[in-house]
């Protein structure tokens, strides 16, 4: 069975994560120091909260570090709303610096009728990817999100939605996915999106993907 490290950054969805991951067949497990990790085939940091505080958690864990180089072995990271953020440079919701593995940062959503941004909306996407595998294309998917993740390299963005302006809702960077969005709110088709990456990881695990 796939195990899935879910990292705890004092979201309030641990509940709600770990029991979507469990239902698409994986063995999720909460993790709050680097020791955990070793066990786990994949690794997933969820919403919701801000970003200095749930920085400010994973020092305490003494789990940035090995987030970071567990991204850089190329392992299998999906990260949820917050998470997907996490990933950037920096955030202007309380100018906090975040993991840096990616470049850009986190940025308020801009021309929006009303914020935070909270239901469902189409996502439409700009490739086709593995994560999306079987689901309609501009199928809708929550959100509950103010501040959107700005790249600087466009070319990992795979997928869009409009609320006002127009912001990345997936990315994609080898074996480095996020969406913006809750799969595990966002019915059928989010445990669909989590079943693929649960497919994707388990891929890697039978050595049948680079």
């Amino acid at each position: 069975m796939i195990r899935i490290a879910v990292a705890d950054h004092g979201a309030g969805n641990l509940v709600s994560i770990v029991r979507a991951l469990e239902v698409v067949g994986t063995e999720p497990f909460v993790v709050r120091d680097a020791e955990a990790l070793r066990d786990a085939d994949a690794l997933v940091v969820p919403g919701v909260g801000a970003a200095g505080p749930a920085m400010d958690r994973l020092r305490r864990y003494r789990l940035v570090e090995p987030i970071r180089a567990w991204i850089a072995a190329g392992r299998p990271f999906l990260g949820i709303c917050l998470g997907l953020q996490l990933l950037f440079d920096a955030s202007d919701e309380d100018g906090s610096d975040t993991l840096g593995v990616l470049g850009g940062r986190s940025v308020r959503l801009q021309n929006a009728p009303t914020l935070p941004h909270i239901g469902w909306n189409e996502v439409e996407r700009s490739a086709n990817t593995a994560l999306f595998d079987g689901i309609q294309r501009g199928a809708a998917f929550y959100f509950i999100h103010s501040y959107v993740v700005a790249p600087t390299d466009e070319t990992v963005v795979t997928a869009r939605t409009r609320h006002g302006a127009t912001f990345p809702s997936a990315i994609e960077r080898g074996t480095t996915l996020g969406v913006q969005f809750h799969p595990e709110r966002s019915g059928s088709d989010g445990l669909r999106l989590l079943a693929n990456f649960a497919a994707i990881v388990g891929r890697r695990v039978d050595g049948t993907a680079a």
